[in-house]
């Protein structure tokens, strides 16, 4: 080959279901590109969004991605780079995860995803149909072996690709955020580069999606399986390489764990509230951890325009808080007021007072908060803006939140976040602008619904509580694995029984980011009626 074949490698941010919309940033990225590439790369099931879960399942929808599929066959009849999208396709009655090459007018060739995940967030068995050992495109002298994304996760499918003449892998990919993830997909990537000597191009999707979001990151790597081009995380960019590959390895400067996270929350919270056409936010102020950086994270993300803060005090709220809340507020330069609860509090404990004779205190307890999920609905239905909740990953675990009350909202930015997490997340915030008061960061947390009440009072020191929880969600560890730990056998039983009890709540909560490898929802399916913990006490 005399001429270096270009790629350009596109990172898109689309909308599930919106094919036009999805459709126009895929023109603007070929006409933008077209004097410049040969072959535009883009991500998994681009056409219709990722993951369009059981849209798959109506033939109404398949109809309109086939006919967005046709609109760019049509318009590459003119002189123009080649694109390889991804769209559900059907062949013979039967639904694919497929991969398309569309050139001078034509699909010159089709490769159904081989390999269909079926755990965590994924259930692609479901909606698709395996397709075989894909063969490689045959592309400007080139031989491209294409894979889609879990395709990669195997050394079968590329290892045939190889066997069949791949020169060159490509993979289009939606493959979700996950904290530390980047570096165990660059290193599957690069098994298969090492293991076939073939250069790989890695291009992902970016975005918020519902729960997850996509941090593109998409990656060049050579047949030695080093880094040659990185891509940007969170954003929609485009790289276009040359084949043969330069040989030269970039550098690849490292990322603080801190800012990456924080830039997770902040798109997956944009991209929830635009897609879906809420004008802003509202937020219950507290003047404690969770609601400040809900609110610093919801105002990097959407503006202070559209973030509305709410202080709800009780008579047990203090005026540290009062002060707290509005200095929080007042830095980040969103709209702050004051509504309080105490009339509304009076007014119910009156109304229930013969009913609530012998009631146990959490009863009177959570009448405060639960007046104050009434009151940001009452302002979102007003206004139209989502009621964002700010509960932690800890709290959701062990079921220290209200039902109805705190746990009310559209949305949490924080709910695979654990409370330590929150606080690493503040001083680092404030690193960039101070907009926490320090106060809030190091006073003890407190949900202020009684006299003196601090979080401690109810559950182990937070640092303790958050190591047995992740022992416990993410490593699936038993009794004996945590207690190796330096874990008290008591203290990790009573932690498993909350997070067990806790699970009918879970089920009511609003959805949030997903950012670690067993997010509570689809990630993590237990059931309500669950006895086996106690087996475990009884051990």
């Amino acid at each position: 080959m005399t001429t270096p074949l270009s790629i350009t490698l596109s990172q898109i941010n689309p909308i599930v279901g919106d094919m036009p919309y999805n459709l126009d940033k895929i023109r603007r990225v070929r006409d933008e590109m077209s004097a410049q590439t040969d072959l535009i790369v883009f991500p998994e099931l681009s056409v219709c969004g990722y993951p369009p879960e059981d849209l798959i399942l109506k033939p109404f929808f398949l109809d309109k991605v086939e006919s967005a599929v046709r609109a760019l066959v049509s318009e590459s009849e003119k002189n123009g780079p080649a694109l390889l999208i991804s769209a559900p396709w059907r062949i013979d009655g039967k639904t694919y995860n497929a991969a398309l090459l569309i050139e001078g007018g034509a699909i010159k060739a089709v490769r159904a995803k081989h390999l269909l995940p079926n755990y965590g967030v994924f259930d692609e068995l479901r909606v698709f149909t395996p397709g075989p050992l894909p063969d490689p495109v045959s592309f400007k002298g080139v031989n491209l072996g294409i894979m889609i994304c879990e395709d990669m996760w195997s050394p079968d499918v590329a290892a045939h690709l190889k066997s069949r003449g791949a020169a060159l892998l490509i993979v289009l990919n939606a493959s979700p955020f996950e904290a530390d993830k980047n570096d165990l997909r660059q290193e599957q990537a690069r098994r298969r580069a090492q293991e076939n000597a073939l250069p790989l191009l890695y291009v992902n999707q970016c975005g918020g999606q519902d729960e997850l979001v996509f941090d593109g990151a998409s990656f060049v790597l050579d047949k030695d399986g080093r880094v040659l081009e990185q891509m940007v995380k969170f954003e929609e960019s485009a790289r276009t390489v040359f084949y043969p590959l330069a040989s030269s390895p970039s550098d690849v400067p490292d990322e603080d764990p801190h800012k990456v996270l924080y830039t997770a929350l902040v798109t997956g919270l944009r991209d929830y509230v635009s897609k879906n056409r809420f004008p802003g936010v509202i937020i219950g102020m507290s003047g404690g951890i969770d609601s400040a950086l809900s609110a610093a994270i919801a105002v990097d993300a959407l503006g202070p325009e559209r973030v509305q803060c709410v202080m709800m005090p009780s008579k047990f709220t203090s005026q540290e808080s009062l002060d707290d809340a509005e200095n929080c507020a007042k830095a980040l330069g969103a709209s702050y007021e004051i509504i309080s609860i105490e009339s509304a509090v009076t007014a119910f404990e009156n109304e229930l007072a013969s009913f609530l004779k012998d009631a146990p205190p959490v009863t009177h307890e959570n009448i405060q908060p639960r007046c104050r999920g009434l009151i940001l609905m009452a302002l979102s239905n007003a206004s139209g803006r989502m009621v964002l909740s700010t509960g932690n990953k800890s709290e959701m675990a062990v079921g220290y939140a209200t039902l109805y009350g705190d746990m009310c909202g559209g949305f949490n930015v924080l709910k695979d976040v654990y409370k330590v997490q929150v606080y690493e997340l503040s001083r680092w915030r404030n690193t960039q602008s101070p907009v926490i008061p320090e106060s809030i960061i190091t006073k003890k947390p407190t949900a202020e619904l009684k006299p003196d009440q601090c979080d401690q009072d109810t559950l182990p020191p937070y640092e303790e509580l958050d190591d047995i929880l992740h022992c416990l969600i993410e490593l699936d560890l038993g009794v004996d694995g945590i207690v190796a730990r330096g874990h008290a056998p008591e203290t990790v039983r009573r932690v498993w029984r909350m997070l067990d009890l806790a699970e009918y709540k879970r089920r009511q909560a609003p959805p949030g980011v997903k950012v670690t490898s067993r997010a509570f929802g689809r990630d993590r399916r237990y059931p309500i009626t669950n006895h086996f913990v106690n087996i475990i006490e009884k051990a």
